[in-house]
């Protein structure tokens, strides 16, 4: 789904009865991460923290730990579409989600799966891809241009990683507004683009819904003092459940940038690498956040320079 005249979110279907009804379903393609930091394992539980049910599809898993990824391993595309048409052909999808797929022919095949479901909205998210090899990352970003972005309804990620991608040429002085960003989404037939960690001069960062024409939302936060890992897929998964739950675009951004910043506030650090968001922050005894005299404890995620990717 990508048509511009309409704002994605929608309402159950009326004529379920109340047995029928349950949580949203949202149908989600991504790498297993074994560390837990992104990939699946963020997509599961951000969608089911902000009330809805994941359809996982493994398109491959990375191996990596919390600092780092050090190889990924990508399904072959036939193991990917046999999954999802399995959870297709059986349950009602409300928003599809695509974050890192691993290869061209993975793309090429979500892309058939999604024309094949065009009425339903489709939320991808593009990842720094900084890690992996030059020509495999240039071959994954041609297809997913050429192949996915006309199928997508939102488009979410970091200022500087779009910027990059979309306007690879841009030679003015001052940086690509998210508008600009916007309108070179639009060219490959992205309605609407969800630009995060945009840097301001007072540590603060601003996330802005834009379309060519217009900026539809925007929330500003303060830098956190860490270095996060999986901070996009948390976003994008919440931001995609909270649609296909029936909220409006904007509600739904301002929603699932509210829980990142919880998420995030609420950071953890499980090994020795980077701090990992608190997806289920909410479900945290009361009395885990003082110490046992009343005062805070150390946070995680005051402890390292401020960076969200």
């Amino acid at each position: 789904m990508n048509d511009s005249d309409a704002s994605p979110g929608s309402e159950p279907d009326a004529s379920a009865t109340d047995e029928d009804l349950g949580p949203a379903c949202v149908l989600v393609f991504n790498a297993n991460d074994p560390s837990g930091a992104g990939g699946l394992a963020a997509d599961t539980v951000a969608i089911a923290s902000v009330g809805a049910h994941a359809l996982s599809v493994v398109t491959g898993s990375y191996a990596r730990d919390s600092a780092e990824i050090f190889e990924h391993f990508a399904f072959d595309e036939e193991a990917v579409t046999e999954q999802a048409r399995c959870v297709l052909e059986d349950m009602a999808v409300q928003v599809i989600k695509v974050g890192f797929v691993g290869s061209p022919e993975n793309l090429s095949a979500i892309a058939e799966l999604t024309a094949d479901y065009a009425d339903v909205p489709v939320v991808a998210y593009m990842p720094n891809l900084s890690w992996w090899d030059e020509d495999q990352i240039d071959a994954y970003l041609d297809a997913f241009q050429e192949l996915l972005l006309p199928q997508v309804t939102v488009l979410v990620g970091n200022h500087s990683t779009l910027w990059r991608w979309l306007l690879p040429d841009w030679s003015s002085q001052r940086s690509p507004s998210p508008r600009d960003i916007a309108k070179a989404a639009s060219d490959k037939g992205v309605p609407y683009t969800l630009v995060t960690g945009i840097l301001l001069p007072d540590q603060h960062v601003d996330n802005v819904l834009a379309t060519p024409q217009t900026v539809l939302a925007n929330a500003r936060f303060e830098l956190f003092e860490a270095q996060f890992t999986g901070a996009g897929d948390t976003l994008s998964a919440a931001l995609a459940a909270l649609l296909a739950g029936g909220a409006e675009l904007g509600e739904a951004v301002g929603e699932a940038l509210n829980y990142l910043d919880q998420s995030l506030d609420g950071g953890f650090r499980p090994g020795m690498g980077h701090v990992l968001p608190d997806r289920m922050f909410w479900a945290q005894p009361e009395d885990a956040e003082e110490g046992e005299d009343g005062a805070e404890p150390p946070a995680a995620d005051k402890e390292e320079g401020a960076t969200r990717h």
